[in-house]
């Protein structure tokens, strides 16, 4: 990857992100560099009624006055590649845009394509790096900036910043986190390349992990888990798509949960050991875990407590994975 001549020349940035995630890269290279346009997904129907709703970054770009293409699948846009090439961009910046570039699209900028990664590459390559990092365990994630190639998140790696992941944080918080952090690191990346200090080093695909998308089963709990990997899950997929259980035949999402008393429990897995203030306890393959709050479909979210007065919740009863 060659230098800039000087260190303080702003660069032509083409940048490609969808979510809240990358906002604030986007910010910070809009008071950094020249924006020269925004790529991000189409409007996707959103609440209840389904109205279309734009992407952060669309809504963002609107206020800079900005082009903004909006391709249902890049690959399949050859007028859009032909209209990116002509705006002859220094660096393509991809922060969460959700689609694979085509070798047509990453061979257009003069310094190729920079991705800031929500991971320590080659760990959790993939759409879900936040989530299966909480899922799995990991006490520590952070974010990486690389140079990108053909590969799914297999580039050459440019900077890395290690992050903490607290005991009871979900991907929610964490996601807020590392999007700041990977904003820092990707000015870093930038001003070290206008220097010409930035190396590039390959990955070691032998250390590499995979974070594939997260589906809306993925949410389905089984009770024969240890407490502390349903405990991992729901803080990895909070808030979506959040873990479901079945009283009977009724559908609960779990808003929230917290660990139980850390005695081995009596009960089967799935059993309802306990209702009181501090919630709903439940045995699990090995512990317990306690729901403080639920959400049954179309209603308001409240505590176990509230949905109990009116509807009985019997003590030994089984919750299960579908009806």
């Amino acid at each position: 990857m060659p230098p800039t001549k000087k260190s303080d020349k702003k660069l032509r940035i083409i940048f490609m992100g969808t979510p809240e995630f990358a906002l604030p890269s986007f910010e910070a290279l809009a008071k950094t560099e020249e924006l020269i346009a925004v790529v991000t997904q189409p409007d996707r129907p959103k609440g209840r009624k389904g109205a279309l709703s734009p992407p952060p970054i669309k809504m963002a770009a609107a206020t800079m006055d900005l082009p903004v293409f909006q391709p249902e699948r890049l690959r399949k846009s050859p007028e859009l590649i032909e209209a990116l090439r002509q705006l002859a961009p220094d660096l393509i910046i991809v922060v969460a845009f959700g689609q694979i570039l085509p070798a047509d699209v990453l061979d257009i900028p003069k310094q190729g394509c920079i991705n800031v990664h929500s991971s320590l590459l080659p760990k959790y390559r993939g759409a879900g790096p936040i989530q299966w990092a909480i899922i799995r365990g990991e006490r520590e994630t952070g974010v990486t900036t690389m140079q990108m190639d053909a590969g799914m998140d297999t580039g050459p790696i440019l900077l890395k910043k290690a992050v903490p992941i607290a005991p009871h944080e979900t991907a929610e918080s964490l996601t807020l986190r590392l999007a700041d952090v990977g904003a820092e690191l990707l000015i870093e990346t930038l001003q070290r390349l206008k220097e010409g200090s930035l190396k590039a080093l390959p990955q070691n695909d032998a250390e590499a992990s995979a974070a594939p998308l997260l589906k809306k089963e993925a949410g389905k709990v089984s009770w024969e888990e240890d407490a502390e990997v349903i405990y991992n899950r729901w803080r990895g997929l909070f808030p979506w798509p959040g873990l479901t259980t079945y009283y009977g035949n009724t559908r609960w999402k779990i808003i929230s949960v917290k660990p139980g008393t850390g005695e081995s429990p009596s009960g089967v897995p799935g059993e309802i050991l306990d209702l009181s203030k501090q919630g709903l306890e439940v045995a699990t393959g090995k512990g317990s875990l306690v729901i403080d709050c639920l959400q049954v479909d179309g209603k308001r979210k409240m505590t176990p407590r509230e949905y109990a007065a009116g509807h009985p919740i019997t003590i030994g009863a089984v919750l299960r994975i579908k009806a």
